[in-house]
């Protein structure tokens, strides 16, 4: 009897979890018709957004996280390069409003292309804002909020973002 109060509990579950499952193949096999994605692009994990009437262009041996959100405005592009590293919930947008304005009269926006360069990594929960470049091999820190473009070989973080130091690496 013990045994059949397990089942009976489990088998809601077990079918939760493959319509889940479902789900997300169905919305990432999408997002692949809709987008420039690379063969190799990998989506890990649950509730990732992409959306928006710009392009979006993702690398090939790149990933990003669970719950994280890309959105293009019209006419704007986010590209994220060769072999980056996004984490969960990470937050990129290519429009938004601008912040000084009075908002009870017609809303002024900022827009602007994203570009991830090559073997960047992006730390979990950090926002980039419109028109940013973060140069190629670079770090972003968990909990980051990005304002300003970021250099190659460099490692920030914060909020706003700003420069820890340069990479050092052998050779350079």
């Amino acid at each position: 009897m013990q045994t059949w109060g397990y089942v009976v509990r489990f088998i809601p579950f077990a079918i939760y979890k493959l319509l889940r499952k479902w789900h997300e193949e169905y919305r990432y096999e999408t997002y692949r018709r809709e987008y420039q994605i690379a063969p190799s692009f990998r989506f890990n994990g649950w509730d990732i957004l992409l959306y928006g009437p710009g392009r979006i262009l993702l690398g090939e041996n790149s990933y990003i996280g669970r719950g994280s959100t890309m959105q293009t405005g019209s006419g704007c592009s986010i590209r994220i390069g060769q072999r980056c590293a996004i984490s969960h919930n990470v937050r990129i947008y290519t429009t938004t409003d601008l912040a000084d304005q009075d908002f009870s009269r017609s809303r002024e926006i900022k827009s602007g292309d994203v570009v991830i360069e090559d073997d960047v990594w992006i730390g979990a929960n950090v926002f980039i804002n419109p028109g940013i470049t973060i140069g190629f091999n670079s770090i972003v820190g968990a909990n980051s909020v990005v304002t300003r473009d970021v250099p190659s070989w460099a490692i920030v973080g914060g909020v706003p973002a700003r420069l820890i130091r340069m990479k050092k690496v052998a050779g350079i």
